[in-house]
């Protein structure tokens, strides 16, 4: 079973290195005609394609394009309705011959909508009524029969991925952007920035630079991020304490004081950074707690306005 399970995995990431070398200038005109429209992409396909046509349609529309996904057996009961002047069609099929698209390439060609056609024939219903051919390479199916759809349903799927990216880029689609549409669930989270995330200036373990050692170790075990900050007059963060600079200055803490102890120039954020990059710093610097700071505050930059432990991501569901 795994060795089957591995062949068939191998047979369908040689044909996507083979969709990758094929790809030409068919690619680079679907991308253009996309996004030059001043519609919505249409897509549609029969079966194991119209699956993969929703995909396409998911992930266009998340990433910047507006588009939608129509059955084309329902366009022909009425649905054709949806596809309007100024759109562009997406046709997937694998032979290119399925009889359902008949009736959405013969509307299309009557209200002048630019068709994309996906197939694995050129010789084809789909890809000689296309404006634009996307024709996948020859490739066996991992069916040991030839007949499931597996390699190319495979193709097809990496073909939308590809031009969906390749439009997020030329529309400059951004992580701001992103984020609005993907307001929920773990990747909301991961684009949420880290000020909705931080517990705020109530929430802080400060103490100041002359604070007893004492004072700082109360503080640092009431808060539970086991960490303390160091301030100055100003309210500046200058140092912070950990348990590790607690066990390295063991014998020195009934008299010293938070500044003697403290370590110097803290790692920080800001309060723009997101979630998923505060994360990242978090495991990269191998600490559990960083201060937030607001660096664009026209007073007091350097003050930190909240903190952020490692397990409020685990909390989110995000460690």
């Amino acid at each position: 079973m795994l060795r089957r399970g591995s062949e068939v995995i191998s047979i369908e990431a040689r044909a996507l290195s083979v969709l990758a070398q094929a790809l030409d200038a068919s690619f680079v005109d679907a991308c253009n005609a996309i996004l030059a429209a001043p519609g919505r992409v249409v897509v549609t396909g029969m079966g194991k394609s119209g699956h993969i046509g929703r995909k396409w349609a998911a992930t266009l529309a998340a990433t910047g394009t507006p588009a939608i996904y129509v059955h084309p057996a329902e366009a022909a009961h009425g649905d054709l309705g949806m596809l309007v002047a100024g759109d562009v069609l997406v046709v997937i099929s694998n032979s290119g011959n399925t009889s359902e698209l008949r009736a959405f390439l013969r509307y299309a060609s009557t209200i002048r909508v630019k068709v994309i056609g996906v197939a694995s024939k050129r010789e084809s219903l789909v890809i000689e009524r296309a404006d634009i051919k996307l024709c996948l390479p020859a490739a066996r199916e991992a069916c040991p029969a030839n007949i499931a759809p597996t390699t190319s349903t495979t193709m097809q799927l990496a073909l939308g991925d590809a031009l969906a990216m390749a439009l997020m880029d030329m529309r400059g689609f951004s992580r701001d952007d992103m984020k609005v549409l993907h307001p929920g669930g773990s990747l909301g989270l991961r684009l949420t920035p880290v000020s909705e995330i931080m517990h705020g200036p109530s929430k802080l373990p400060l103490v100041s630079q002359s604070a007893e050692m004492r004072d700082v170790i109360i503080t640092m075990t009431s808060t539970g991020f086991g960490i303390a900050g160091v301030v100055n007059a100003t309210g500046r963060l200058i140092g912070v304490i950990t348990d590790g600079d607690i066990r390295r200055h063991f014998d020195d803490l009934p008299t010293a004081t938070a500044e003697q102890v403290m370590t110097i120039n803290p790692k920080t954020v800001s309060l723009e950074t997101l979630a998923e990059d505060v994360l990242v710093f978090l495991n990269e610097n191998a600490i559990t707690s960083v201060f937030v700071l607001d660096s664009d505050a026209s007073i007091n930059p350097g003050n930190p306005v909240g903190i952020v432990h490692v397990h409020d991501f685990l909390r989110l569901g995000l460690g």
